[in-house]
């Protein structure tokens, strides 16, 4: 069974635009041009990923985005036509994944949605390498079902943020560089690695988790080098 792609974008010429290239590569496609008519369709029929305009008429595609990551942890990537690093990191506070500034070329986009869905089904599915579930002081994360549970309690993380924490674990008393955990999560030559989308999502995991800054209990910063958990 074909992908769905939800496309999310005011911009009818730019929905349209992006809706053939994907359907070219046989992706099933629901496209809307408002905020309301897309939840509407997520209650019914959830897509495999999300693109979703930063500027929308009757909702901002940040709050469109949070309202998806109450319920869904698909990929999220977001469109931004003003390519301001504060535009990209509030998106990912929001629970996106990835993002792209317009103009942009159609075949980059359909890049990243292949990179996003290849990491997000190879980190669900049931006959991955890895042991499917991992563990390290109170925390447990089920690669299978992509859940995640602290002291017993579940964690709403994205896929992204999913992706960081097991990486780490499984590295648990190596250092990572934010190159290495770029690399290993999106794998894409296009990938910028010397933004801070990285940093961005390790600040996030330890709020989520309640880990402090300062004296952590779990992501370690070393200073120059990366991130660490100690084993």
């Amino acid at each position: 069974m074909a992908d769905t792609i939800l496309i999310v974008d005011d911009e009818p010429e730019i929905a349209d635009l992006v809706a053939l290239y994907l359907e070219s590569e046989a992706y099933h496609v629901f496209k809307f041009y408002n905020a309301t008519d897309a939840l509407r369709c997520i209650q019914t029929q959830p897509p495999d990923l999300a693109i979703l305009d930063l500027m929308l008429p009757d909702m901002s595609g940040l709050k469109l985005c949070q309202e998806i990551r109450k319920n869904h942890s698909w990929p999220v990537i977001m469109l931004t036509a003003k390519g301001e690093e504060m535009d990209k990191i509030t998106g990912l506070a929001y629970g996106a994944d990835d993002y792209i500034t317009k103009p942009f070329l159609p075949l980059e986009l359909v890049a990243r949605v292949k990179a996003q869905l290849r990491r997000y089904k190879t980190y669900n599915a049931a006959g991955e390498e890895d042991a499917h579930l991992l563990l390290h002081s109170g925390l447990t994360l089920n690669s299978r079902t992509h859940e995640c549970m602290l002291n017993e309690k579940p964690l709403s993380l994205t896929p992204t943020e999913f992706s960081i924490l097991r990486i780490l674990i499984q590295q648990k008393g190596n250092v990572v560089s934010s190159e290495e955990l770029a690399r290993q999560i999106w794998g894409d030559s296009y990938f910028d690695k010397s933004n801070n989308t990285i940093t961005v999502h390790i600040r996030h995991l330890r709020e989520k988790m309640g880990d402090s800054f300062e004296n952590p209990k779990y992501i370690k910063t070393v200073w120059g080098c990366g991130y660490k958990i100690d084993a």
